[in-house]
C-alpha cells in the first residue's frame, strides 16, 4: 500500500514539474535554455547544503559549475517575463478573491562594494546596520497557502547618483531612484493590472507611512491594514492627531480579546481597540486599530485600516495576522530554495536567481496543496518520498 502511494506521489511530482516546465518555456529562446532552467530549479529544491554553483552542479551530476553560472550570469532571458509566468502559475493554482497581498523587505548580507545596490544599511535579517543588499518582496496569501509573486532590488540613491558604478553592476541606464514604498506601490499596481485577484493589502510601518499606497488602494476599492508608527498623523473630525497621542487616550475598559489565527502553540490572542478616523470614500470606513499583548507591561502597536461598512473588526485582526506569512516565506525560501545563497553581483543576475527561487517555492506550495498538507515545506523535492513514508508510519 505504501509503495503504491509512493508511486502515485512520485508521478504527481513528475507531472507537476513537467507542467511547470511547459509554462516557463516561453521565457527561453531554446530547448537547452528551458532545460537549464529546470535543472536550476531542481538544484534549488535539492538537498545541497548551500544552493551555490558548485554544490548544485555536483548534486545535478555536472562536472563543473560553469553551465549553471553561465545560465544565471550571461543567459539571454528576462527575469520579469519569468515573474509574469510565476504570477500566472499562482493564479491558476490557487487564486482567491479574498487573497491578501503582503509587502515587506529582507536583507542579503554581502562583502565588498561591487554587488548591485550593496551598502551599509539596516538589515531586518541581521537586526542591525550591515553591508548588505535589500530586496522588497510581495507575498500572495490565501489562508495557509502563500508564496512570493514579485521582488524588487532596492538601489540606494548613492548608487543612482553614480552612473559609472551602476554600469559596472549592470543597472540599466534608464533606472531612476525608487524608495521602498514606491517599489511596493509599483508591485501592487502590477498585480492589480495583471488580473490576479486580491481583497487586501498588508504591510509594516514602512509602508503604512506612505499615503500614496493607501490612496491608490482606496481608489481601487481594496481593503488594507498597515502597521503605523507613533509619528503618523490622522484626521478625526476637524483636527489632526499623531498616533502616539491617540494611543495615550485609549479607554482601558474597551480592550477586547481577539485571535489573529492559529500559531505553533495554539491561537494567537491579543487585546484590541479601535478608533474611527476620517475617510473620504462613501460607504467605507477608516480606523486606527491598536493591539497589545496579554502581559503585565504590554507594548501597543498601531495599525491604519480601511474597509467597507460591512468589514468587522475580527476581519481586520485576521488580516493583520496574515502579515507574518511573509516572514515565514522568507524563512522557507532561505532554508529550502536558496533565496540568499546566490553567487552573483550583477543587477540582472540577482533578479534571475531570486525569481527562480520564488518559482521553486511556489512549486513546493502547489505540491503541499495537492497532497493535502504533504509534503511539508520543511522537506525538499528530493526527500519527498522519505518524508511521506515517515508520516505514514
Amino acid at each position: 500500500m505504501v509503495m503504491k502511494m509512493e508511486k502515485i506521489i512520485r508521478e504527481k511530482i513528475k507531472k507537476e514539474m513537467q507542467e511547470l516546465k511547459n509554462k516557463i518555456q516561453e521565457c527561453y529562446y531554446s530547448k537547452s535554455g528551458v532545460n537549464e532552467a529546470e535543472k536550476y530549479i531542481k538544484g534549488l529544491l535539492s538537498r545541497a547544503e548551500r544552493k551555490n554553483g558548485w554544490q548544485m552542479s555536483e548534486i545535478l551530476g555536472e562536472s563543473t559549475p560553469y553551465k549553471i553560472q553561465q545560465f544565471i550570469n550571461r543567459g539571454r532571458w528576462d527575469a520579469n517575463q519569468l515573474r509574469d509566468v510565476l504570477r500566472g502559475y499562482v493564479n491558476e493554482k490557487f487564486r482567491d478573491e479574498t487573497a491578501v497581498l503582503v509587502v515587506d523587505e529582507t536583507g542579503f548580507l554581502k562583502q565588498g562594494k561591487m554587488s548591485a545596490g550593496v551598502q551599509r544599511q539596516y538589515s531586518g535579517t541581521a537586526g542591525r546596520i550591515e553591508n548588505c543588499q535589500v530586496g522588497v518582496f510581495m507575498n500572495y496569501a490565501v489562508n495557509d497557502r502563500f508564496c512570493c509573486i514579485d521582488r524588487r532590488l532596492y538601489i540606494p540613491r548613492q548608487w543612482t547618483d553614480d552612473r559609472g558604478r551602476c554600469r559596472k553592476a549592470g543597472i540599466p541606464e534608464r533606472y531612476q531612484f525608487r524608495t521602498k514604498t514606491q517599489m511596493a506601490l509599483d508591485m501592487i499596481k502590477d498585480v492589480y493590472e495583471s488580473g490576479l485577484p486580491f481583497e487586501w493589502v498588508a504591510g509594516d510601518s514602512v509602508y503604512g507611512a506612505d499615503n500614496r499606497i493607501q490612496k491608490y488602494l482606496e481608489e481601487k476599492d481594496k481593503k488594507y491594514i498597515f502597521a503605523v508608527s507613533g509619528g503618523k498623523y490622522v484626521w478625526i473630525g476637524c483636527r489632526q492627531y499623531p498616533v502616539k497621542k491617540i494611543k495615550q487616550l485609549l479607554d482601558g475598559d474597551k480592550w477586547v480579546k481577539i485571535s489573529t489565527g492559529p500559531g505553533t502553540k495554539g491561537e494567537k490572542v491579543f487585546e484590541w481597540q479601535y478608533v474611527e478616523v476620517n475617510c473620504n470614500v462613501k460607504r467605507h470606513k477608516k480606523y486606527l486599530i491598536f493591539r497589545r499583548g496579554i502581559s503585565e507591561k504590554p507594548e501597543i502597536q498601531g495599525y491604519i485600516a480601511y474597509g467597507d461598512n460591512e468589514t468587522k473588526i475580527e476581519e481586520f485582526v485576521r488580516t493583520a495576522g496574515t502579515r507574518w506569512t511573509i516572514e515565514m516565506n522568507f524563512a522557507e525560501m532561505k532554508g529550502e530554495t536558496g533565496l540568499d545563497q546566490y553567487e552573483v553581483r550583477s543587477y540582472d543576475g540577482w533578479y534571475k536567481h531570486i525569481t527562480l527561487s520564488c518559482v521553486a517555492h511556489a512549486f513546493l506550495t502547489v505540491l503541499r496543496e495537492q497532497f493535502g498538507g504533504l509534503p511539508e515545506l520543511s522537506s525538499t523535492y528530493e526527500n519527498t518520498m522519505a518524508e511521506f513514508k515517515k508520516k505514514r508510519k
